[in-house]
């Protein structure tokens, strides 16, 4: 896939994840928070895969770099909203009842 269709795929991707957890409020929430760990996990093999196919000859520097990229913002998405969880947490336990 060019470079562009790449960067446009992984825009549409966290629009979607992000139109998902926000139409679950309803729902349960460990089954909303697994879909969003697994969909870290994923973007992060496709981030391994672009990197083997570049050593590999078959892939592009361009590819790697956007894919690692996506990759970075991912986890550090995942990690800013596991701080605010527990962060969450932690002002409700100081709650006085």
């Amino acid at each position: 896939m060019p470079a562009p269709i790449l960067a446009a795929t992984g825009v549409a991707a966290a629009y979607r994840a992000t139109q998902n957890l926000a139409g679950d409020a309803g729902g349960d929430f460990a089954a909303t928070l697994q879909r969003a760990v697994e969909g870290v996990v994923e973007v992060q093999r496709g981030a391994d895969t672009a990197a083997t196919q570049a050593l590999q000859g078959q892939g592009s520097v361009t590819d790697v770099v956007l894919a690692v990229s996506r990759a970075e913002l991912a986890l550090q998405t995942a990690t800013t909203l596991r701080d605010r969880v527990v962060s969450a947490y932690q002002d409700v336990m100081r709650m006085p009842i």
